[in-house]
C-alpha cells in the first residue's frame, strides 16, 4: 500500500539527500514556553526537567499564569517551532553506515513519519513489527533474556523482515537487541532478502550530546561522539538505522510512550508485501520485557486497541505480575454484578482481592494500588490477546513459532465468526515466507482447506516471489483452473517492479496503445503524444496494462517463430495487421472487457511465462515442472530469457537471465534424453508436434530462434534429422552408390539402393486416431510431417479421400486412391529424398561453375553484335533459374506475412551471399553489353565468379567431416579482422617513414599508395628488394632529382642521407610483422582452434538443420533444370489449387486421442525425470548434511525434553520423599498414641522388606 498521508507529497520525497529544506516545514519540535517551578529545586528547574537560564524570557515574564499552575503538562505549556535535528547521523569511531534522525513532536502524524522512513529514508516496509516495551534503565538484563534476544527475537524477524522498536539508547534492553541485530547482520550473507530493521524512538530529552545533532539546514552527516553518561542522559546505540526523537518539552523525562503507541497503531492498519500488495496488514506484537507499574497504563490503552502482547515471564517487573495474575487466576471467572441491573460485567469480589494481593506482593512501595488493581482488572478482561512466554524455561529456538502463535491467538479474536481460525496464521506464515511453519502447523492433514482460503495468499505469494508455497498450495486444495482467470493473469502483470526491462516494455506498449486511442499523431506530434499518453496511463478506462500489451511484448521477444499469445481471448486471432490490432484492441479495453472472467486457457504455461519476464528462477522451474509440453517450455523459456538479456542493461542480470536461459536449455536437453530413451518414435513426433500452447510451432523451430545448440546436438534430433536427410532409403547407403544411380536412374529399381520397408516407415501409424478421419478438415494436412515420399503419398490420399466428406461419415473411414504401380513409386521415392536433391544441386552447382569459368577464359566474346556466346546466353538461362529458386525459397514458403519473409531471409549470412552474387551478376552482364563499360562488366563478372564459388562452402557444410572445419574457420577469420588492426598500425607507421627517408619529393599517388602499403606488406612474406633500402647496392634503375621531371612522372632518385636509419627501421619492421605479429596471429587461430574444436561439432549440428529444411523444401530438379518443378508447382498450387504439404517445416498437426496419448506419455517421462532428478539432489553431499543437521536438531531437541523430564522427576521425588515422611510421622504419632488401639500393626516399607529378603 503506497500511503502518502501526512501531507508529505511525491515530488517532495523525490528530491535529493541533501535537499530536505522540506522537512522542517512539515515536522515540529517543541520547546518550553512556560516555567512552572519545581518545589523541590528552589526554584533552578522547571517541572520540564530544564534548567531557568535554559527557558527564554517569555517563558519567565508570565508570572500570572505561573502562579496559578501546579503541575506541567506538554500540551499546554510547551509550543511547536520548526525541527532543528535531521538528516544522517555518523557515529565517531563505529562504522562508515549512516543513521537516519529526526526530532519530531510527540503529537507528529504517523502517516507521515512512516511514509518518510519508507518512501524518503528507503527503510523496507516491514512484514512484522516486534516494539519492546520496559527493560530501560540501568538495571542489567538477565542473562536468559540476552539469549531470547538474541537467539530467538533477532533471528526470527531477520526470516521474516522485521521491524524492531525500542528506545534505541545504550542501556538495558536497547543495548542488547542493538548487538544482536549487529551480529547476526554480520554473519548473514550480502544477499539476504529480509533484513532487520532497528527502529530506535527516544525521547529528546534523555538523549546525551543531544546538541551535536542540531543544524536547522538538516546534517548530512551530522557526527555523534558517545561518552559517559551522565545519571539523566543516555547515548543513542550505533547498531539502530534510525531514530526518532520524540519531543515534549521536556528534559530528562520519557515522553514517547505516545507517539509510539500511535505509530505502532498507525502501522498495524498498512498493508504487507510490495506496494501494500500482501493478504493482511502489517502485524504488531508489542512485547513486554520487565518493566515498571506505570506502564499498565500503556498495556491497557493498547489492549483495548486489540494489540497483541508478548510477555516474558521471570523477567522482572510488571512482566513477572501480569504472567503471575494471568497464570494463576486463569480459574477466577467474570460473573454479573448483583448490585445493579444494567447488564454490565464486572469483576468479582474474589478476583478482585486476588489482584489486589499480587499487585501489594510485586509493587509493595507504589502509593496508588487501587488504580494499579483497577489497570490490571481491565488486562484481564483482554487476557486473549496476551501470550505468556516462559523463556527461561522453553528455550530461543523455536521463537519465531511463539510470535506466529501469539499473532494468531490475538487475531482470532479479532476476526469474525465466519472466518476461518487458520487464515490469519497461513497469512502470517506466507508473509514471513516460513513455508515450515505452514508445513508442520497448517498443511499436516489435520485441516481441509477450501478455495476461498487459499486464494489471496496465493495471489501474495504470486506477486512477492514465494514459489515454496505456490507449490504447497496447489498440492493442498488450490485449483489453478479456478484461480487464474485472464482478469487476474492481468493484474499479475500490472504488479511487476519498477525498473526492470519488463516493466519498460509494457509501459512502452501501453504509450503506444494509449496513443493510438486518443489520436493518429504524425511523425512530429510522436513525442508528445507518447507524453500525453504516459501521463494519463493512471486513470481512466483501459489505461492499465492489458494482455494486449503482454501479446505485444511476447510477440517482440519471440518474433515469427509462433503466432500471437492471447490474441483469441481478446478476439483478435483473425486480425493479421497489427495497426488494425491495435485500433480494435484500445477500442475493446475502453468497453467491458468481458474476457477478463474467463478462464485462462492453458494457466500453467501463462504463469511459467509470468516468471520467466521477471527473472524468477525458483518461480519458472516449478511452473515448468507444471506446465505440459515440457520440452518446448524449456526451450521458450531459453528463447524469451535470452532475447531479454540483450535489451537488459545491468550486467548482473543480464547474466543471470542468460544462466536461467542455459539451465533451461540443460532442461530441453536432459528431457528429451529421457524420452528419447522411452520410446524414439514418439520422441520424433515430440519434435515436430505443432503445438497449440505456443502459438503452433514446433520444438525445432523454438530451439533454432533459441539457438540452442546443445539441444540440437542430441542424438535423438540428429537422428530424426537424417531420417528426414535420407527419405525412403536406409541411411547406411553408400554415397558412390547415390552417384551412380543419379547418372544411371534405371538402377534405382535394383537392389543397389536399399529402401526402408513399408511397416518400418509407418511403424507408428497404427497410434493416429482413426476416429478423426471424420472431423478431418483440408487444413490438418497442411502440417503433416514430410518424411519421404511415402509420407507424401498417405498424405495426398488422405486429401483425396477428404474431399467427399459425406460419403467418408457414411462408410466410417475415408477413400484412398488406388495404389501407384512400383515404377512410379520407385522413382519418385528416389528423386523425392533430400539427399537425392542435395546431391544433384551440387553436382549441377559444379557444372554452372564449369560453365562459368569457361565463358570467362574461353567463350567471352565482344558487346554486340559480335556477342555473347550460345554458352554464355546459357550461362544467363542458368542464373535465371537460380534466381526463380531464390524467389521462390523467400516468397512462396511458409505461412508468414511478406515483410516476415523478407526478414527471415536477410538474417541468412548465405542469402545474402546470394543476392550479393545475383547482383553482381546482372551489373556485370549489362555493362558488358555497351563497349564503353565492356572492360569493366568483365571485371565485375570475374568478381562474381569468386562469390559464387565461395557459395560452395555452405554447400559441404553438411559434411561431417568438414562442416566443423568450416565453423573453425569463420571462428578464425573474427581473429584475422583483429591481427590486420594490429598490422595496418605498424605498415603504415613503417610504409610512411620509409616513403619519406628514401624520397624527398615525389608527388606521384600510385607510386605513393605502393610503397606505403603495398611493398611493406610483402616485406611481410620476404619480398625485400635490398637494391631499393641499402645504398651500398648498385641500383640500374634510371632516376632523376629535377623536380620538373618528376612532377611529369620520372622516377625520382634515392636520398642518400638517412640510408641508414632506413635499414634500422626495415631490421625492426621485419622483427615486429615476421615474429611478433604472426606468431601473435598464429597462437589466436590455436587457441580458437583448441575452443573452438570442443563445441564445433554442436555448432554443426545446430546448422545442420538449417541446411535440411532447406532442400527438405527445394524441388527434386536441380538449376537449369528446376524451371521444369517451377511450372509444375505453378499449375498445381495457382491453377488447379492444389495445396502443398511442404507449406510447414517439420511441422506435425495432433488431434484427438493421438494428442491426448503423447500428451500423457510426456508427462509420465517429465515426472521420472524429476523424479531421478530429486534422487541425485537428495543423495548429494550438502543435501546429506542438511539432514543430518535436522537429525541433530531432533536429537538435541529430544535431549532438552529429556532435561526437563529428569527436572519434574527429581521435584515429583522431592513431592514423594515429603509425603512419606509426613506419613511416617503420622503413624509414628497415632502409634505412640492412646487414643485408639489399630487392629494391626502398621506396614513395613518395602525397602526395609526387601533388606530382610536378602540377608535370608
Amino acid at each position: 500500500m503506497r500511503d502518502t498521508g501526512g501531507g508529505v507529497d511525491g515530488d517532495k520525497l523525490g528530491k535529493s539527500e541533501k535537499d530536505q529544506s522540506w522537512i522542517p516545514k512539515i515536522i515540529k519540535k517543541r520547546v518550553c514556553t512556560t516555567f512552572v517551578e519545581d518545589s523541590f529545586s528552589n526554584g533552578a528547574l522547571c517541572q520540564c526537567g530544564g534548567e531557568r537560564d535554559a527557558h527564554g524570557s517569555v517563558a519567565l515574564g508570565d508570572y500570572f499564569s505561573t502562579a496559578i499552575v501546579n503541575h506541567w503538562d506538554s500540551a499546554q505549556h510547551s509550543s511547536e517551532y520548526p525541527t532543528d535535528a535531521f538528516g544522517e547521523l555518523q557515529f565517531a569511531g563505529a562504522s562508515k553506515r549512516h543513521s537516519y534522525f529526526l526530532r519530531l513532536s510527540w503529537d507528529t502524524t504517523p502517516s507521515m513519519v512512516y511514509t518518510l522512513m519508507t518512501a524518503h529514508w528507503g527503510l523496507p516496509s516491514p512484514n512484522l513489527v516486534v516494539s519492546i516495551v520496559g527493560g530501560e534503565g540501568r538495571t542489567k538484563v538477565k542473562t536468559w533474556v540476552r539469549e531470547v534476544l538474541r537467539q530467538g527475537l533477532v533471528k526470527a524477524s531477520q526470516s521474516t523482515g522485521a521491524w524492531i522498536l525500542t528506545a534505541g539508547l545504550r542501556e538495558g534492553v536497547g543495548r542488547c537487541v542493538g548487538e544482536a541485530v549487529r551480529d547476526h547482520a554480520t554473519a548473514a550473507s550480502s544477499v539476504s532478502l529480509n533484513k532487520v530493521v532497528a527502529l530506535g524512538i527516544a525521547p529528546w530529552g534523555l538523549v546525551h550530546n543531544r546538541q551535536q545533532l542540531v543544524n536547522p539546514q538538516g546534517s548530512f552527516p551530522a557526527k555523534y561522539y558517545v561518552q559517559n553518561m551522565s545519571r539523566d542522559s543516555c547515548c543513542l546505540d550505533n547498531n539502530y538505522q534510525a531514530f526518532l526523537l520524540v519531543d515534549d518539552g521536556s528534559v530528562g523525562r520519557r515522553g514517547e510512550t505516545g507517539f509510539r503507541a500511535k505509530l505502532e497503531d498507525y502501522i498495524s492498519h498498512q498493508r504487507t508485501g510490495i506496494w501494500g500488495s500482501g493478504s493482511i496488514d502489517i502485524p504488531v506484537l508489542c512485547m513486554l520485557i520487565s518493566g515498571e507499574a506505570s506502564m499498565l497504563e500503556r498495556v491497557d490503552l493498547s489492549l483495548k486497541k486489540s494489540m497483541p502482547w508478548l510477555v516474558l515471564a521471570g523477567s522482572g517487573g510488571l512482566a513477572d505480575f501480569l504472567s503471575d495474575m494471568l497464570d494463576n487466576l486463569s480459574s477466577a471467572t467474570v460473573v454479573q454484578s448483583s448490585g445493579e441491573g444494567d447488564g454490565e460485567a464486572g469483576p468479582s469480589v474474589d478476583l478482585k482481592d486476588k489482584v489486589a494481593e499480587r499487585v501489594k506482593k510485586h509493587f509493595p512501595s507504589e502509593a496508588e494500588s487501587d488504580k494499579l488493581v483497577e489497570r490490571a482488572l481491565s488486562i484481564y478482561q483482554n487476557r486473549d490477546f496476551i501470550t505468556i512466554y516462559h523463556g527461561e524455561q522453553e528455550g530461543p529456538n523455536d521463537f519465531d513459532t511463539v510470535l506466529l502463535k501469539a499473532l494468531v491467538g490475538a487475531s482470532k479474536h479479532r476476526s469474525s465468526v465466519n472466518a476461518s481460525p487458520y487464515n490469519e496464521e497461513l497469512n502470517l506464515a506466507v508473509t514471513w515466507n516460513r513455508v515450515d511453519i505452514a508445513k508442520s502447523e497448517l498443511f499436516n492433514g489435520d485441516i481441509h482447506w477450501r478455495y476461498e482460503d487459499l486464494e489471496d495468499s496465493m495471489t501474495d505469494a504470486l506477486i512477492n516471489d514465494k514459489p515454496q508455497f505456490v507449490r504447497l498450495f496447489t498440492e493442498n486444495g488450490l485449483n489453478i483452473l479456478d484461480y487464474l482467470t485472464y482478469g487476474r493473469l492481468e493484474s499479475l502483470y500490472r504488479s511487476v517492479a519498477d525498473g526492470t526491462v519488463l516493466y519498460h516494455l509494457l509501459q512502452r506498449r501501453l504509450v503506444e496503445r494509449l496513443g493510438t486511442a486518443a489520436y493518429a499523431p504524425t511523425s512530429n506530434q510522436q513525442d508528445s503524444a507518447s507524453k500525453v499518453a504516459a501521463e494519463t496511463i493512471q486513470c481512466g478506462p483501459g489505461r492499465e496494462i492489458s494482455l494486449f500489451e503482454v501479446a505485444r511484448v511476447l510477440e517482440l521477444l519471440m518474433g515469427d517463430i509462433c503466432q500471437p499469445f492471447y490474441y483469441e481471448a481478446l478476439g483478435l486471432e483473425q486480425i493479421s495487421s497489427k495497426r488494425r490490432a491495435l485500433r480494435r484492441a484500445s477500442k475493446l479495453l475502453r468497453g467491458e472487457c468481458l474476457y477478463r472472467d474467463k478462464r485462462c486457457l492453458f494457466p500453467w504455461a501463462s504463469l511459467f511465462i509470468w516468471a520467466v519476464l521477471q527473472n524468477r528462477s525458483e518461480m519458472a522451474t516449478f511452473f515448468w515442472e507444471m506446465t505440459g509440453e515440457s520440452v518446448l517450455s524449456a526451450l521458450s523459456g531459453c528463447k524469451i530469457l535470452r532475447e531479454l538479456s540483450k535489451l537488459e542493461g545491468e550486467a548482473e542480470n543480464k547474466l543471470s537471465m542468460k544462466e536461467l536461459a542455459q539451465r533451461f536449455e540443460n532442461l530441453a536437453h536432459d528431457m528429451f534424453s529421457s524420452c528419447y530413451r522411452s520410446n524414439e518414435s514418439r520422441s520424433f513426433t515430440l519434435l515436430i508436434r505443432k503445438s497449440p500452447v505456443w502459438g503452433g510451432t514446433t520444438c525445432l523451430q523454438m530451439g533454432m530462434g533459441a539457438d540452442a545448440r546443445l539441444f540440437f546436438s542430441h542424438d535423438g534430433v540428429q537422428s530424426l534429422l537424417s531420417q528426414i536427410w535420407w527419405g525412403d532409403m536406409k541411411r547406411n547407403t553408400d554415397v558412390w552408390k547415390l552417384l551412380l544411380t543419379f547418372f544411371c536412374p534405371v538402377l534405382c529399381y535394383t537392389n543397389l539402393i536399399s529402401f526402408r520397408k513399408q511397416e518400418d516407415q509407418h511403424q507408428g501409424e497404427e497410434e493416429k486416431p482413426n476416429e478423426d478421419g471424420q472431423g478431418k478438415d483440408s487444413d490438418s494436412l497442411y502440417g503433416t510431417t514430410v518424411f519421404s515420399f511415402s509420407d507424401i503419398k498417405h498424405i495426398e490420399a488422405d486429401a483425396q479421400g477428404t474431399l467427399s466428406p459425406r460419403s467418408a461419415t457414411i462408410k466410417g473411414i475415408p477413400r484412398r486412391p488406388p495404389k501407384r504401380p512400383f515404377i512410379v513409386s520407385r522413382w519418385r521415392e528416389f528423386w523425392f529424398a533430400p539427399v537425392t536433391a542435395f546431391l544433384g544441386n551440387v553436382l549441377m552447382y559444379f557444372l554452372f561453375l564449369l560453365l562459368f569459368a569457361y565463358v570467362l577464359l574461353v567463350d567471352f566474346k565482344p558487346p554486340p553484335p559480335s556477342g555473347p556466346a550460345i554458352t554464355e546466353y546459357v550461362l544467363y538461362f542458368w542464373v535465371f533459374t537460380i534466381v526463380c529458386e531464390e524467389i521462390r525459397e523467400t516468397f512462396f514458403l511458409g505461412a508468414k506475412t511478406m515483410r516476415q519473409r523478407l526478414r527471415v531471409y536477410i538474417q541468412d549470412v548465405w542469402n545474402k551471399c546470394d543476392l550479393t552474387a545475383i547482383v553482381l551478376f546482372i551489373i556485370g552482364v549489362i555493362c558488358r553489353m555497351f563497349p564503353w563499360s565492356y572492360g569493366f562488366g568483365r571485371n565485375v563478372l570475374c568478381v562474381d565468379y569468386m562469390v559464387f564459388t565461395l557459395r560452395l562452402i555452405h554447400i559441404f557444410a553438411i559434411h561431417k567431416q568438414l562442416g566443423p572445419k568450416i565453423i573453425i574457420v569463420g571462428k578464425m577469420m573474427k581473429d584475422v579482422f583483429f591481427f590486420l588492426f594490429f598490422l595496418m598500425v605498424w605498415l603504415m607507421a613503417y610504409g610512411v617513414a620509409n616513403q619519406a627517408l628514401l624520397y624527398s619529393y615525389d608527388p606521384s599517388l600510385d607510386r605513393i599508395f605502393r610503397r606505403v602499403f603495398y611493398r611493406p606488406y610483402l616485406h611481410i612474406f620476404g619480398q625485400i628488394p635490398v637494391e631499393e633500402m641499402d645504398v651500398g647496392k648498385k641500383w640500374d634503375m634510371p632516376c632523376t632529382y629535377n623536380v620538373t621531371l618528376i612532377e611529369s612522372g620520372d622516377e625520382p632518385c634515392r636520398t642518400m642521407y638517412s640510408n641508414w636509419l632506413v635499414v634500422i627501421l626495415l631490421i625492426v619492421y621485419l622483427l615486429v610483422t615476421n615474429i611478433l605479429l604472426i606468431n601473435l596471429l598464429i597462437a589466436m587461430f590455436s587457441y580458437t582452434f583448441n575452443e573452438v574444436q570442443a563445441n564445433s561439432d554442436i555448432y554443426w549440428k545446430f546448422q545442420r538443420y538449417t541446411l535440411i529444411v532447406q532442400y527438405h523444401s527445394r524441388p527434386s530438379l536441380a538449376p537449369p533444370f528446376i524451371i521444369i518443378s517451377h511450372i509444375n508447382l505453378f499449375i498445381k498450387r495457382i491453377i488447379r489449387k492444389v495445396p502443398s504439404v511442404k507449406i510447414h517445416h517439420f511441422v506435425l498437426q495432433l488431434r484427438g486421442k493421438a494428442a491426448n496419448k503423447l500428451m500423457t506419455w510426456e508427462t509420465i517421462q517429465k515426472e521420472d525425470f524429476l523424479t531421478a532428478q530429486n534422487t541425485i539432489q537428495k543423495s548429494s553431499d550438502s543435501e546429506r548434511l542438511k539432514r543430518m543437521s535436522v537429525k541433530v536438531d531432533g536429537v538435541l531437541k529430544h535431549m532438552t525434553e529429556s532435561r526437563d523430564f529428569d527436572h519434574r522427576l527429581r521435584a515429583l521425588e522431592n513431592e514423594m520423599e515429603y509425603c512419606s515422611n509426613a506419613l511416617s510421622w503420622i503413624v509414628d504419632t497415632l502409634a505412640q498414641g492412646s487414643t485408639f488401639k489399630p487392629p494391626r500393626p502398621p506396614p513395613t516399607s518395602r525397602d526395609s522388606f526387601l533388606s530382610s529378603s536378602n540377608s535370608t
